[in-house]
């Protein structure tokens, strides 16, 4: 076969995808907030992130709903079905159409009911599972039919495009297909990713509008926050890299036989108890995210949750994931960066007054993300992108992910 496509059949392929990548994933957005308004009659937005209005029994009984419901979708889904990895599906590992819709709607489905792991791993699944399509398509009609290594950035393309199309950031989108899926960067991939994504938002904000996904109320970032960056970024990285192995263990342990229908209710019912009195701990992460970013000021109080959102947050979403649970680690990563940048920002401001604490929020969130992702560019251009920063960010972001990332493939080297 030919090394490259007719460049037709890939301009073609990248408009159709992102379009599709775009519906779906707002399709998705639509299935999570039938169920949130299902289970907690309420509507999540970037001032109300989560069901705070809720009873405790209320907040303690959905997740275990929800997680003997998904239990049994995955454990017989799992009888007969393996969930693709992305790597592999970009590799072409066939992704069954009926059998991953079925597991990315249970991800989304689960995270509405309460429970405690991340979205985004469902519309970038769903993403890389339309481009098999089109390519199985491209086969029976010739000139559509396209060349190994354009199936290749297809489908890292379009998984990067479902997730734009979720968290309305196109950069993002492409970041992921480039640095984690493709991880090859030249022309026709920045072409092809940054265009597909482009797509895929707009598609997506028909659903889900442009509102900034976290309320960040002071965008303008000083140099002031160097000295900052400069120390807690390498910590970070270190913390991450950390996080990002329990997380690699939490997978290898994931229950896959019947003992699911006991384990995931378990998780349910750890994060229903949490809810009851720290309902932040529910969903994706973006409460926990949003009560370290709205801090203004030192107190025992904010400290206390600031500690517990960090440690709850992170081992109820291990315990989600080895008790058989699917989902993504990107935005539970934010939750606790974003926790513990502004428990390290109230020390900062001891010594170095001025600076708002919600931008210790933001650059511990980048930070933490750049080590558990192994993804520095995509977590800069998140938090850039999702909060509608301002220009001036980009510096201590930017300084803060490459310093994050030496610190975690110094480590990574080290454990090899």
């Amino acid at each position: 076969m030919e090394k490259s496509s007719d460049s037709r059949a890939l301009a073609i392929a990248t408009i159709v995808m992102g379009i599709i990548a775009g519906a779906s994933s707002g399709l998705l957005s639509i299935v999570l907030d039938a169920t949130e308004r299902v289970f907690f009659h309420f509507t999540e937005t970037n001032a109300i992130p989560v069901a705070f209005s809720a009873t405790p029994l209320n907040r303690l009984l959905a997740p275990i709903i929800g997680a003997l419901i998904v239990s049994v979708v995955w454990y017989f889904m799992q009888l007969h079905y393996r969930p693709v990895k992305l790597g592999k599906a970009v590799d072409g590992e066939k992704m069954p159409m009926g059998a991953t819709i079925m597991h990315v709607t249970a991800q989304v489905f689960y995270v509405g009911t309460g429970g405690s792991i991340g979205r985004e791993l469902a519309p970038r699944e769903a993403g890389a599972m339309w481009a098999q399509s089109w390519i199985r398509l491209g086969d029976q009609i010739g000139w559509l039919k396209l060349a190994p290594e354009d199936r290749r950035l297809l489908i890292a393309a379009a998984a990067g495009a479902g997730f734009a199309g979720v968290y309305i950031a196109p950069i993002t989108g492409a970041m992921f297909c480039l640095e984690i899926l493709y991880k090859k960067i030249d022309k026709k991939a920045v072409i092809v990713s940054l265009t597909m994504a482009a797509i895929a938002t707009m598609v997506g904000a028909i659903v889900k509008g442009w509102q900034p996904y976290y309320l960040v109320a002071s965008r303008q970032f000083s140099l002031r926050l160097i000295p900052f960056v400069v120390i807690v970024a390498p910590l970070m990285g270190f913390l991450g890299t950390w996080y990002k192995r329990l997380i690699g263990r939490a997978s290898a342990l994931r229950v896959k036989d019947r003992r699911i229908f006991i384990t995931m209710p378990l998780a349910g019912a750890l994060t229903g108890a949490v809810a009851c009195f720290f309902p932040e701990i529910m969903g994706n992460g973006r409460g926990v995210a949003q009560m370290a970013i709205n801090v203004t000021s030192v107190s025992h109080s904010a400290v206390a949750l600031l500690l517990f959102g960090f440690f709850a947050k992170g081992l109820v979403t291990l315990a989600t994931i080895s008790g058989g649970g699917y989902g993504g680690t990107l935005t539970p990563s934010i939750a606790m960066g974003s926790s513990l940048g502004v428990l390290l920002g109230m020390i900062f401001i001891q010594a170095m007054p001025g600076e708002p604490l919600m931008q210790f929020a933001v650059l511990g969130a980048a930070f933490f993300l750049a080590a558990t992702q192994q993804a520095p560019l995509m977590a800069m251009f998140m938090l850039f992108e999702v909060c509608h920063l301002n220009f001036s960010a980009l510096l201590p972001l930017g300084l803060g992910v490459a310093l994050s990332m030496a610190i975690s493939s110094w480590m990574q080297a080290k454990k090899a």
